[in-house]
């Protein structure tokens, strides 16, 4: 049976100019483009109130409320694929995602997704859009997601992290020894010559990350990061930036670096760790049903625990 999408949105200053159509598509991120064009063509988006165009301009300041039916999205097959779950109740589900577990499906990865695996352990998810996924981690990150079981869940979870008031912290075993933890305050976009890249770049859109040491090694280091926003590729982004990439990030990573006289054992799984040293491992938001906040929690999977035990073993043996 369709749902009732109801939502609003307030128009940014920032977006005067824009089109009403893109202007929608950034504040209501969890729908498709083609979908609130369709929405807005029909009366069920409406600006201040009345019907607009999708080519109207808007000057900041104006309301955007949402009131449309959502149809059940058969676009994508469910798929038995285990999932770890961490939490569940009616409203909301979070999952400890495995390395290797892309998203959702795009050009390259048409099926064996996360979306395939929710669509499979709750058929339900087919009446909410992107099947309740509101935010992402890259094909080989680790740890927590949470994921919206219905569509008024996924619109107060979309207005959280739009907002801000989602905390979002992270592993990281990066390049290099940190002297002190800081801040990274640098606008992330497209790379202007590597489409398949992201870049610190002043046409990008705003992008924050606080880190603190964890624990430092010979030639590497334990971060801690927490996100203000949540840009594609943020942490490998600035942290690359900065000149501390990831171990094992192929796109970011730059060359390979051994610590001197390391033994082999080291050498080998810093050669040949399979992904970029990064784990989402602590997720807090406000329930969309209770208003209490929640917080939850991931172990670092076993392979970065490998790493950091053979680079604590380094530290302790060539001091």
């Amino acid at each position: 049976m369709p749902q009732i999408l109801e939502a609003q949105q307030r128009v940014p200053d920032a977006m005067a100019g824009l089109r009403l159509d893109q202007a929608a598509a950034e504040l209501f991120a969890d729908h498709s483009r083609e979908r609130l064009k369709a929405w807005i063509k029909a009366g069920d988006l409406t600006l201040d109130g009345r019907p607009a165009k999708p080519k109207e301009k808007v000057y900041g300041g104006e309301w955007l409320r949402l009131n449309a039916e959502v149809a059940e999205d058969t676009r994508f097959e469910p798929e038995d694929i285990p999932l770890a779950v961490v939490y569940e109740d009616d409203e909301v589900l979070v999952i400890d995602k495995p390395a290797g577990l892309v998203v959702h499906p795009a050009a390259g990865n048409p099926d064996g997704t996360l979306l395939n695996a929710l669509l499979h352990h709750c058929p339900a998810l087919a009446g909410v859009p992107r099947a309740g996924i509101v935010h992402r981690l890259d094909k080989e990150t680790t740890g927590l997601m949470v994921v919206a079981k219905t569509l008024t869940a996924q619109t107060s979870l979309v207005e959280q992290l739009q907002a801000r008031t989602v905390s979002r912290e992270y592993d990281a075993v990066c390049v290099g020894v940190m002297t002190a933890g800081g801040s990274v305050n640098a606008p992330i976009g497209r790379h202007p010559k590597d489409r398949k890249r992201q870049a610190v770049t002043a046409s990008g859109k705003p992008a924050v990350t606080h880190y603190r040491v964890v624990e430092r090694f010979r030639a590497h280091t334990h971060v801690r990061c927490r996100l203000e926003t949540g840009r594609t590729h943020q942490i490998r982004v600035h942290l690359a930036h900065l000149r501390y990439p990831l171990i094992g990030d192929p796109v970011y990573g730059g060359r390979l670096k051994l610590p001197p006289g390391a033994a082999e054992p080291l050498k080998e799984i810093l050669r040949e760790f399979p992904r970029q040293a990064l784990h989402a491992r602590k997720l807090a938001f406000v329930h969309p049903g209770s208003g209490e906040t929640v917080i939850f929690r991931a172990s670092l999977p076993d392979d970065l625990l490998m790493l950091l035990d053979y680079l604590r073993d380094d530290h302790e043996t060539m001091r």
